[in-house]
């Protein structure tokens, strides 16, 4: 599935779901939603954010940086605009976005079908983290490192699907 199909299958939830105030698409009470994940990578460490108990879903799990695809937006503008809201990364220090291969991911324990699309982000510093309200903490971690914390099922394979 790429940008493309995901845009479509977004573009089906605009016409059914209902909307924010701001037009945005309302996942809360849906069975299924669309979902960006971003890798934020630095030199060899992934950047995880340990999501905070007024999220919906995965509280209290070390997630990448994460939300709904609820606008049709170009992805490159939905990146930018999460890595900005929940770390504080600017785009000025950001050397290169790659949008990889969606897939489907059903999460019976939560009775939620997820489209999922990775991206990874490489910055050009290390820079110090602004943490929002969807997280309370944060690690740079080593690859390898991440299979020691409690993640939403599949991170580490999305992550691997960027290994060249």
């Amino acid at each position: 599935m790429d940008e493309k199909e995901i845009l479509k299958i977004v573009g089906m939830f605009d016409e059914i779901l209902p909307k924010f105030p701001d037009g945005r698409i309302d996942y809360s009470e849906s069975d299924a939603a669309a979902v960006i994940v971003i890798f934020v990578k630095f030199k060899d460490e992934i950047l995880l954010m340990k999501r905070g108990e007024k999220v919906r879903e995965h509280r209290g799990v070390w997630d990448a940086v994460a939300g709904y695809i609820d606008e049709i937006k170009p992805i490159r503008q939905k990146v930018l605009e999460e890595v900005k809201e929940e770390a504080g990364i600017d785009e000025e220090n950001i050397f290169s976005i790659h949008i990889g291969e969606g897939c489907k991911s059903v999460e019976k324990k939560i009775n939620k079908t997820w489209f999922v699309l990775p991206v990874l982000v490489e910055l050009k510093s290390k820079p110090e983290i602004k943490l929002d309200w969807e997280n309370t903490e944060c690690r740079w971690v080593k690859r390898e490192e991440i299979k020691n914390f409690d993640t939403p099922p599949n991170l580490v394979q999305m992550l691997d699907t960027f290994k060249s």
